[in-house]
């Protein structure tokens, strides 16, 4: 239960929000315009991720110790406290001098493929499902015991303690490997004080009921994008949107300024990641029929790699893309969220962020596709075999969370189509927001057309 707790708080570097002012109508790809972005020193910006205080609250490093032991892994490498505790958690020490452990970026940045952690390779693997979602009650009888055995644990561990019982109910999903990264930003900032981020115990807006599924961008496509997130609502300052996880323990907008100072850094460590290479070998003659294939087909809103790359950052109308249309639109039933952040201290100083809703999705640049299964924006789609030919998308369809195999040929997940719902770990597309309908450009294209696309991918 503890391993849930912290779990389920995916902070919010990639994460795409939920509110918008006014409706508009698109009939074509709108361009999105650049936004001047900070510079920084990527070694530094490692670092400070892998064991910065970003997120400052969190619980008592001897209770996690307890409750699932030192780890055995130790991917990041690191060193201290930092070494027996698992990649997507840090060691921070409280005002008071107690050591906690916080959830940093890798809860949702990075992903263990291989036997091998991919930074910035969004996790498909966490599990918001009715099944683990955290119980808050679990945290009161924790608070309870902190109380009674360690008051300094206690003190330390209260902001993290009171944030969680708040958002954890909050935070379920229908299924297994997707991401509630909306509905904890809205949750958050319906909590917080837009001008000094003070916790408030009542809700300041409405919050909408629905939990939209989202899949986690890899961060290496950061460098190529003009707006954040799939719906290429994040503009302005990039920083300003990856340190939005210290939303979770922030005292103060003191606090955040610090923050702040180091994401130039974080960000220029994200600018560095490269996509992994495809390991497998690779048909060089069939892969430059795709290239052609795939320039005369898909560049015009992908882009165009090797030599001469080009990226022409386009958001693809609802009209044209026709995929599940949950997430941006329901952007219009909030528009609190968006008055909010945009009245807030992200979207203050030398180097603001703001807000822009769009009625569609950004067509992203698709380097290391081959390893970001599954695919849409709501991990709908388990192979890029399917995302080419809708004929094959199953309905309802299982991978293995436990014992993960990777198809090197479709390029997905291996998986059982199901003939029906199950359990948390069946994906459903007839639910509302987890439809694998749209982006049928594929479908124009012959078999042999679709093969040799599929080897091309693989080079990118």
């Amino acid at each position: 239960m503890f391993k849930y707790l912290l779990g389920c708080l995916l902070v919010l570097a990639c994460f795409s929000f939920s509110t918008v002012v006014t409706r508009f109508k698109e009939e074509k790809p709108t361009p999105i315009p650049p936004s001047k972005q900070r510079s920084g020193d990527a070694a530094e910006g490692y670092r400070y991720l892998t064991t910065g205080d970003y997120v400052k609250g969190g619980l008592p490093y001897d209770f996690y110790l307890m409750g699932l032991g030192a780890s055995k892994t130790n991917y990041l490498k690191r060193e201290g406290l930092n070494g027996n505790v698992n990649h997507d958690y840090s060691v921070v020490k409280a005002p008071n001098g107690e050591n906690l452990v916080a959830p940093n970026c890798m809860q949702c940045h990075a992903q263990v493929f291989d036997s091998t952690l991919i930074m910035g390779l969004g996790n498909t693997f966490l599990d918001f499902s009715n099944d683990q979602r955290f119980n808050p009650q679990t945290m009161v009888l924790l608070e309870n015991l902190l109380q009674k055995s360690s008051p300094q644990k206690y003190q330390a561990s209260l902001p993290f303690i009171t944030v969680i019982k708040t958002v954890s109910p909050m935070l379920s999903t229908k299924v297994r490997g997707v991401n509630t990264a909306d509905r904890l930003t809205a949750v958050l900032a319906a909590h917080r004080d837009p001008a000094t981020f003070k916790w408030i115990d009542k809700a300041q807006f409405e919050i909408p009921d629905e939990v939209i599924p989202t899949d986690v961008p890899a961060w290496w496509l950061l460098k190529k994008k003009n707006a954040m997130f799939h719906n290429g609502f994040g503009r302005g300052d990039f920083g300003r949107f990856l340190m939005m996880s210290n939303l979770l323990t922030v005292t103060d907008t003191a606090e955040s300024r610090e923050v702040d100072s180091h994401f130039n850094n974080v960000l220029a460590y994200i600018r560095s990641i490269q996509p992994p290479k495809y390991p497998k070998a690779v048909d060089k003659t069939l892969a430059g029929e795709g290239e052609k294939v795939f320039n005369n087909y898909c560049s015009k809103c992908h882009g165009k790699y090797g030599e001469a790359p080009e990226y022409p950052n386009l958001i693809v109308p609802e009209s044209i893309i026709k995929t599940d249309s949950l997430l941006f639109t329901s952007n219009y039933q909030n528009p609190q969220l968006i008055n909010w952040f945009n009245n807030s201290w992200f979207a203050k100083g030398d180097h603001p962020a703001k807000l822009v809703p769009s009625n569609g999705y950004v067509a992203p640049p698709l380097d290391g596709v081959w390893i970001t299964a599954p695919y849409l924006h709501n991990g709908s789609v388990p192979t890029i075999e399917a995302l080419l030919n809708s004929k094959l998308r199953p309905t309802y369809w299982q991978r293995d969370f436990t014992h993960p195999v990777y198809d090197y040929d479709k390029l997905g997940w291996v998986y059982e189509q199901k003939a029906a719902a199950g359990n948390n770990t069946v994906y459903n597309t007839t639910l509302k927001g987890y439809g694998n309908y749209g982006h049928y450009f594929g479908d124009k294209l012959t078999d042999d057309e679709r093969k040799a696309v599929i080897e091309y991918l693989k080079t990118l």
